[in-house]
């Protein structure tokens, strides 16, 4: 396992930098970046614009390149103007030099400022990560604590008028999209027509400080309990199939019917030999599902319930060409997202001690 591991880790940095290469590269070859989108905020603000530039306060008109319709609606600026925007935003390097300054600053995880927030990239993930975690850690878990037993139960009951019901309920919840889900549960629960019992906005109340320690963790979960709902509502369905199939496909193999012929329990057939093989795939899965819901799968829900985690920040640096947000958020993701892989092998080992990577790898190299 030792060795496997070292493997993993020696691919990690050519993946890492594959994968920052392939996204620095098409984005910066794509339309309507920074540079594009500062020049279309320059009509009509003159003295704004150069006071960014120079630093300095200056008049319009004392400008001659201003003067000359620099700022006009149609945005035809001066060379002069254009190569100090070009500047600010790093732009008048090459794209290669570009690239290799942004590799050694983000070995030491400097991800820069915010072209449009003004603000430190770390500083931005730092107000925007307790939100993620919350909803990520929160909903993973529910989805799991749901899914698993209800996924035995149905595999132990197939073909029965449970497995029928229930297969109702896991249809409707991997047909119909979360953010209906979001909305339906604001009209029922947050004041939308019907009972106003949950907070509709943020992660947690304006006077939070104020409260008492079980105050604030009934406030923190009250924000939580509906956007949470919605993502476990959206998320159950694939690991409830996924969990009744695999016990399905291990209750039907050789070595159960031998469990049983000794004269076994069911109980003891199913929770001491079933579920340990049945369970690998579905365990081994939890840090990639994790990661998947702490940073895919929550942006609508965000959007809806006004909470600013990493989805939203995500969303909004791609549409704003926000690169230092873009590039940075992108560099952690990949990293968390390689490392999980690993984790994912460990789990594997933990839950069957018998797999041998080492030994997979002598075979296979």
């Amino acid at each position: 396992m030792t060795t496997y591991l070292l493997q993993r880790l020696s691919y990690m940095i050519p993946t890492l930098l594959g994968i920052m290469a392939l996204n620095f590269f098409i984005i910066q070859a794509a339309p309507g970046g920074p540079v594009d989108q500062f020049i279309a905020k320059l009509s009509g603000e003159g003295d704004m614009v150069m006071e960014r530039i120079t630093g300095q306060s200056s008049e319009v008109n004392a400008n001659p390149a201003l003067d000359e319709g620099v700022l006009s609606s149609s945005h035809n600026i001066s060379p002069e103007l254009l190569r100090e925007i070009k500047k600010l935003y790093g732009f008048d390097k090459p794209i290669w030099e570009r690239f290799t300054i942004m590799l050694k600053e983000y070995a030491t995880f400097d991800f820069g400022n915010s072209f449009f927030k003004g603000r430190s990239v770390v500083g931005l993930l730092q107000d925007s990560l307790p939100v993620s975690m919350s909803l990520g850690i929160w909903s993973t878990l529910v989805i799991y604590l749901i899914s698993i037993p209800l996924g035995i139960r149905k595999a132990i009951r197939h073909g029965s008028r449970f497995d029928a019901a229930t297969g109702i309920a896991v249809v409707v919840g991997n047909a119909i999209p979360v953010f209906l889900f979001a909305i339906l549960l604001i009209m029922l629960f947050a004041g939308g027509n019907y009972l106003k019992w949950f907070p509709l906005r943020g992660l947690v109340s304006p006077n939070f400080e104020t409260l008492s320690f079980l105050g604030k963790i009934t406030d923190y979960f009250r924000h939580m309990a509906l956007p949470i709902t919605a993502m476990v509502i959206g998320g159950f369905a694939t690991l409830t199939m996924l969990t009744k199939n695999s016990f399905l496909d291990e209750i039907g193999k050789l070595y159960v019917v031998a469990a049983r012929a000794k004269g076994l329990t069911e109980k003891k057939v199913l929770y001491g030999h079933v579920f340990r093989n049945a369970m690998l795939i579905v365990i081994s899965g939890f840090p990639s599902a994790f990661i998947h819901m702490f940073f895919t799968g929550s942006l609508l829900v965000e959007v809806i319930f006004s909470l600013n985690g990493l989805g939203l920040l995500g969303f909004e640096a791609a549409m704003q060409r926000d690169y230092p947000v873009m590039f940075g958020t992108l560099y952690i993701f990949t990293l968390m997202g390689l490392f999980t892989k690993i984790l994912s092998d460990l789990t594997y080992t933990f839950v069957d001690p018998r797999i041998d990577f080492d030994h997979q790898e002598a075979l296979h190299g």
